[in-house]
């Protein structure tokens, strides 16, 4: 049995109103999923949940899967109100974001007092401009 070196592996620590899930390992198409069931997981058993800090000093390989999981995350806790947080970001991580146009979009705050529409009624909206703008 072989086994792959840079396994994800995720700690997961709750506190009274954040999550903090520190992410071991490469964030691949052999491992994104693993990651986005722990998200929604958690996102589904605390609805008072304030803040997702997913803290990546020890993230090793990225690729387009693991990018799409972190879209999908964003996604899932803007529509539940929770501020997504990338702490502690390699290098290769913020470069992926840099050139993907992704970076701000991940890690802007949700705003206050954003229009409601019939879609949005009662979700979080992030700015989708690049100057911050819905």
């Amino acid at each position: 049995m072989t086994t792959h070196p840079h396994h994800l592996r995720l700690n997961t620590v709750d506190s009274q109103d954040s999550v903090r899930i520190e992410v071991h390992g490469d964030l691949d198409y052999d491992s994104a999923d693993l990651l986005v069931e722990e998200v929604t997981a958690r996102l589904a058993a605390r609805p008072a949940l304030r803040h997702l800090h997913l803290h990546c000093a020890d993230l090793g390989g990225i690729d387009s899967m693991g990018l799409s999981a972190l879209l999908m995350i964003g996604r899932r806790t803007t529509v539940a109100g929770v501020r997504l947080h990338l702490d502690d970001r390699p290098a290769n991580l913020n470069r992926l974001l840099e050139l993907t146009g992704t970076l701000d979009y991940l890690t802007a705050p949700l705003p206050t007092g954003a229009a409601e529409t019939p879609a949005t009624k009662g979700m979080a909206v992030r700015p989708t401009g690049p100057d911050g703008t819905t």
